[in-house]
């Protein structure tokens, strides 16, 4: 599917297979492909997390303020974002583990107050004057080379360090402990908890790891932005959730990978270059990914109802 879309924009806007566009796309999307990889680890769980975008909202707020009020350098921004994600992570991650709270409940209500005390912070007013040496950094290009129209393009920081969270988050799943018992816990938690997996500790590492990547994706959408809008996140969950699931996880937990995320990232990501290349109204866009979620989910459902009409049953009498 993602290859036949991209020959079809291709085949519509001479822009879209230019390295730099292609570069650029990458880029603008590096942040949902950095949250992407943490709400798989949840889906994977069973769970799911609507407090995303308010997370990295206030995150990137916090450090906005931290950067202009006391310079600091990018390694303390990276900390700061990263603790304070890490932080309201293992809050919902020890809300939904330990008192059983469903975690839509939990994150709607994180979303909500994360909402409410951000507005009553910034009241809505944008944070600029961030310090040189950060959009420096967000500048930087690597393996530079030339392009047809003699320019020379590099790989943006950006995109390395998405690359950097999704090697990363695929070896926590593949070769850790860890990783097994989130595919453990998501499959058939009564299993796992009957061989011996904490399943109460797993569920709080996987939220506080999402906490993790809001963090680093706070960095890396300041460090594109340039400046701090507390609204640049509204409905960001939509699309985080929308690309896990396009990408083949579970929405009922159990199944879902690395690979599956990033295709699931590129194809919203190439989806949405190509209706703004071709001049196709924004608001299509979110209409698109709203049918992309209901076909994808009504899709794995029906594959999954196939499957376990398939198996073999026994009766067991008394």
């Amino acid at each position: 599917m993602l290859i036949v879309l991209s020959v079809l924009i291709g085949t519509r806007s001479n822009v879209f297979f230019r390295p730099d566009n292609l570069l650029d796309l990458l880029k603008n999307n590096a942040v949902l492909g950095i949250m992407a990889l943490g709400m798989t680890l949840v889906i994977i769980t069973g769970g799911i997390d609507v407090s995303v975008g308010a997370v990295v909202a206030i995150l990137t707020v916090i450090i906005g303020k931290f950067m202009v009020t006391f310079g600091g350098n990018l390694l303390l921004t990276f900390l700061v974002a990263i603790t304070g994600g890490i932080i309201i992570g293992i809050l919902n991650g020890t809300l939904i583990a330990l008192a059983h709270i469903p975690a839509i409940v939990v994150t709607l209500g994180t979303m909500s107050i994360i909402n409410g005390l951000m507005l009553y912070y910034t009241n809505g007013t944008w944070i600029n004057n961030i310090p040189a040496w950060f959009i420096d950094f967000g500048r930087i290009n690597i393996l530079k080379f030339p392009i047809a129209s003699g320019d020379m393009v590099g790989i943006p920081i950006q995109i390395v360090i998405f690359l950097v969270m999704a090697l990363l988050t695929w070896a926590l799943l593949k070769y850790t402990l860890i990783g097994r018992s989130v595919y453990a816990v998501g499959g058939n938690p009564v299993s796992a908890k009957r061989v011996g997996i904490n399943i109460e500790r797993t569920l709080i590492f996987v939220y506080a790891y999402m906490g993790f990547l809001a963090g680093v994706a706070a960095v890396v959408h300041t460090s594109i932005m340039r400046q701090v809008d507390p609204n640049a996140f509204l409905g960001f969950e939509l699309q985080v959730i929308a690309a896990v699931v396009v990408g083949g996880a579970n929405i009922m937990g159990g199944s879902g990978s690395v690979l599956g995320t990033l295709l699931g990232v590129l194809f919203l990501a190439v989806l949405n270059n190509g209706l703004i290349l071709t001049h196709i109204p924004t608001f299509w866009q979110k209409i698109i990914v709203g049918l992309i979620i209901i076909f994808a989910v009504s899709f794995d459902v029906v594959q999954r109802r196939r499957i376990e009409k398939n198996l073999p049953k026994v009766d067991v009498e008394n």
